[in-house]
């Protein structure tokens, strides 16, 4: 006990933390304390008193045991620092972390607003709900203010948002609120007029949906708040007149069937019948015998000479079509919104002129024996015309532009038209009503072809597939859709009925069988930029020749067993759109440009052949 009372005089004196040992840090001096005593305390045989001697001696003699916490590194690099240190790293207990804070609290802290919520934006709770169901409320939430609490807390309110306006509302919903008749009369009967889009300035300009309201103020034009001074004020331009007859015009005109012209006709000739009584519509026979020869039995070759070009037109030409049969006679529908109907074979003139489409023409077709044809334009009309009077028969439209058009082949009372809307939609002319509608497509339809002896069709459209239908049933039995496939805009049969030709918007022709509806992949020919153009294919009546316009101007012919170019003939100076080989003639080939221009193009030239390119 003696020397324990002397070693606690001796260096009870000291204070723990001031070492005075020349050779010792004050750190490693308090490490070596800590270490020492733990140490003693895990051994379990020495009690309290003896622990704070042995710390003392520690101390005081400034010479640490030696033992396993000085040569820890944790504890040399946590707790000894440098005099040029500002941060000490140290592990602080959980249980010091879960103490409550001390002191008075801040009354302005935000801190009581995470008391109910379980996540930083807020209280969170998984819940299960239909896509339709979540729309609704978020809609319904966002446009009226007020949606139905999804939570399961039988405590929480039932409704969120403004709850005096859901019980007006009755807690509807969105999709289950409907106006009112009479708000929805007053509504369009404040809503200002459309105009007139003949009219650019004025009384009667067109609006369209920027439509104002009666009693709303004009828009200055300056930003809210702004004043302008004298320096600023202009002179008033002086107001235009509106064009004569421009509110008469826009009082009268239909809103969704489309404006259609007077429908008249000019014939050309020096007189409609010849010496023996007969119109043009008979073949000249005397001028080319083998008009009633079968197509396709003569071998034909690649035309290389222009022998005549029909001029006539003041815009581009967009589509021709040959008389059926024989070939002796040309309809062309042109941007200009004139169609002409050419004489082939004889004196090569105009004939004939229809006056009606107050717009682009789109398509045409002839029935089968060629005394009628259809036409339809970017006016939403579609007429049916007498191809040896020029009469306008009868007219239709649904309010939408149809982009092609195509007589049944057996039922010569029924046509379809392919729509803006989506839709194929098929008429009976007798009636003049719609007896079906096809309606799967999700863009517009641009080709309609016949095949399987006329009991099915194929329709291409602008969502890049092609959808095969049974005539008079509107659902499709075949749907081709491939991640690589692009917008067929043209389609041409073979002369064979086997297959058909589409021209894809990425530069090839692809071909299809018409018994299986699978395409061909021995079979393609490509190297023409089309892109952009509806371009018409073309067969030589033998089938040995596959033929495209191209953006260029240029006619590209390709061998059908082989898919190789043969021939790639610069015909005219802008896209070549459509284009037809003669059916009796061979290596004879019509093209129409967007130039305006229609030639005619042979093997050789012939020296009885007057006109000239």
């Amino acid at each position: 006990m003696s020397d324990e009372k002397h070693a606690g005089a001796r260096c009870g004196s000291l204070p723990p933390t001031r070492c005075t040992h020349p050779q010792n840090d004050v750190g490693a001096t308090s490490v070596a304390f800590h270490q020492d005593a733990a140490t003693q305390v895990w051994r379990g045989n020495a009690d309290l008193r003896a622990v704070e001697l042995a710390a003392n001696a520690s101390q005081c003699h400034g010479a640490p045991p030696a033992g396993d916490g000085l040569k820890d590194p944790l504890h040399q690099t946590s707790l000894i620092t440098r005099p040029t240190d500002t941060q000490m790293n140290v592990n602080i207990p959980y249980a010091d972390m879960l103490l409550p804070a001390q002191g008075p609290e801040n009354p302005f802290s935000d801190r009581g607003r995470f008391a109910h919520q379980n996540a930083l934006a807020g209280h969170v709770e998984e819940q299960s709900m239909t896509e339709h169901a979540f729309r609704a409320q978020h809609l319904t939430h966002a446009i009226l203010g007020y949606s139905m609490n999804p939570s399961v807390d039988e405590a929480a309110p039932r409704f969120l948002g403004d709850l005096a306006k859901a019980a007006a509302g009755g807690f509807a919903t969105l999709d289950m609120t409907r106006a009112r008749r009479g708000e929805k009369k007053e509504l369009k009967r404040k809503r200002g007029g459309k105009g007139d889009l003949d009219v650019a300035e004025g009384e009667g300009s067109y609006a369209g949906p920027w439509a104002t309201w009666d009693g709303d103020e004009p828009n200055s034009g300056f930003l809210d708040g702004f004043t302008g001074g004298d320096d600023d004020e202009e002179e008033e331009p002086e107001e235009v007149a509106p064009k004569a007859g421009a509110g008469k015009k826009s009082a009268h005109k239909p809103k969704r069937t489309g404006a259609h012209g007077e429908e008249t006709s000019i014939f050309h000739g020096k007189s409609m019948t010849d010496y023996q009584g007969r119109t043009y519509m008979h073949p000249p026979v005397a001028e080319a015998p083998g008009l009633l020869s079968e197509s396709g039995g003569q071998e034909c070759f690649i035309p290389k000479v222009c022998t005549h070009t029909w001029t006539g037109h003041t815009q581009a030409v967009a589509v021709i079509r040959l008389f059926p049969g024989t070939g002796h006679l040309m309809l062309s529908g042109s941007m200009d919104t004139k169609i002409k109907l050419w004489d082939v074979y004889t004196h090569q003139n105009c004939l004939r002129t229809f006056h009606g489409h107050v717009k682009a023409v789109k398509d045409l077709c002839f029935n089968n024996d060629g005394t009628q044809f259809l036409s339809c334009a970017y006016d939403r009309q579609m007429k049916l015309w007498d191809t040896e009077t020029g009469a306008c028969l009868k007219r239709f439209s649904n309010g939408k532009i149809p982009y092609c058009i195509k007589f049944h082949p057996g039922q010569q009372h029924v046509f379809l038209a392919g729509m803006s809307d989506k839709k194929i939609i098929q008429y009976d002319m007798n009636t003049g009503e719609i007896t079906q509608e096809y309606d799967q497509h999700l863009g517009p339809v641009n080709t309609i072809t016949f095949v399987d002896e006329n009991r099915r069709f194929i329709t291409t459209s602008d969502d890049k597939t092609i959808r095969v239908w049974d005539y008079d049933i509107p659902v499709v039995i075949k749907y081709i859709a491939e991640p690589y496939m692009h917008s067929m805009p043209a389609v041409t049969l073979h002369p064979s009925g086997k297959y058909f030709a589409a021209q894809s918007m990425d530069n090839q022709i692809l071909i299809y069988s018409t018994d299986n509806f699978r395409q061909n992949r021995k079979k393609r020919f490509a190297n023409h930029q089309v892109a952009g153009y509806a371009c018409q294919v073309g067969f030589s009546p033998d089938g040995k020749w596959i033929s495209s316009g191209d953006g260029s101007g240029n006619v590209v012919f390709w061998d059908w067993k082989t898919g190789n170019i043969k021939s790639r003939l610069k015909a005219h100076s802008q896209v070549v759109i459509s284009h037809v080989w003669l059916p009796h003639e061979t290596s004879k080939v019509i093209t129409a440009s967007w130039d305006g221009l229609i030639k005619l193009w042979v093997r050789h030239r012939r020296p009885w052949f007057a006109t000239m390119c």
